[in-house]
């Protein structure tokens, strides 16, 4: 396994780039660039990167969806950081073009309902069509493919375009919110502001099937954070769930709820624990009464006590 790369969903100037190289090892490292979010993924599962930062979700539009099949499916593999990262979307053009000439415009998926009503507004004719990514995007503009493309104002110079408008949104303060996925291995120790992510499969569509699972957390005082179905691939109305809980895997309130689960799952897929992103230990809510460590360890501690006739 190459220790030394870090891949990402290219081409160059995409998002993606830039919120790997605001992670202090990334000037230390290789950074490739992969034509897919399942080719970065598989360049860590085949060895070719230790490891890969790819989008997984956004403030408008949720969960990114090829990222979550690509996790719950295949080889498995592990988040050990996340990257926040604010998004306003250029206008890219070739030198020369009008907003009237545009008639064709492209970018990655995930951007179309960021843009919507910018495009409604001054583009109500123009022809969307998808993107590998918004840099892949600004090279198809390049190349004369397309009329414009909705990318970051940084990949203009990349590409030999200009930035026609800058600073559009739909949503005031969007965000992306990116994961740094590698090989299975033992979590960080908790920093007291952590996430954990897995994916669970139903063990069978009943009535409260998913409420079953939802109590899990519950009970233990485990707030979530996310919750996305997915479909299986096995027939409609087969699901699984992505699931951001707060909390790390060694908190006993998250370790038990897990195992709750697994009781109940007929698979359960652990995707890591890890530092939250912009979340101070000082700002992370309290927990409920009776969902502490400590709680939990005198009430083992009692029942221990209780079976040898001691409470």
């Amino acid at each position: 396994m190459s220790a030394t790369r870090y891949a990402y969903l290219g081409p160059e100037g995409t998002f993606t780039e830039v919120a790997l190289r605001t992670l202090p090892e990334a000037a230390t490292r290789e950074l490739v660039p992969m034509v897919s979010v399942p080719a970065a993924l598989d360049a860590v599962r085949g060895g070719e990167a230790a490891a890969a930062l790819v989008p997984i979700e956004n403030s408008v539009e949720g969960g990114i969806t090829a990222t979550l099949d690509e996790l719950a499916s295949g080889e498995p593999l592990m988040i050990y950081r996340e990257v926040l990262l604010s998004i306003s979307f250029a206008l890219l053009v070739r030198p020369g073009t009008k907003l009237t000439d545009i008639k064709t415009v492209t970018a990655h998926p995930a951007a179309q309902p960021q843009v919507r009503n910018w495009m409604r507004t001054h583009l109500p004719d123009a022809l969307w069509e998808s993107a590998a990514s918004n840099a892949d995007g600004a090279r198809l503009v390049q190349e004369g493919r397309y009329d414009a493309a909705f990318a970051g104002e940084f990949a203009a110079a990349k590409y030999g375009l200009v930035p026609l408008v800058t600073e559009i949104h739909d949503a005031v303060n969007a965000q992306t919110r990116f994961v740094l996925v590698g090989r299975p291995a033992r979590p960080a120790a908790p920093t007291g502001a952590d996430k954990t992510s897995v994916v669970l499969w139903l063990g069978d569509d009943h009535p409260g099937a998913l409420l079953e699972l939802l109590q899990e957390f519950a009970v233990r005082g485990v707030n979530l954070m996310l919750i996305q179905s997915r479909p299986t691939g096995a027939g409609i109305g087969n699901y699984c769930f992505a699931v951001d809980a707060e909390g790390h895997i060694a908190d006993r309130r998250v370790g038990e709820a897990l195992m709750g689960l697994k009781r109940i799952c007929p698979n359960v897929r652990f995707l890591g624990s890890y530092p939250r992103a912009g979340v101070a230990v000082e700002n992370v809510r309290a927990l409920r009464p009776g969902t502490s460590d400590a709680e939990f360890v005198a009430a083992a501690d009692w029942l221990a006590r209780s079976q040898d006739g001691r409470a």
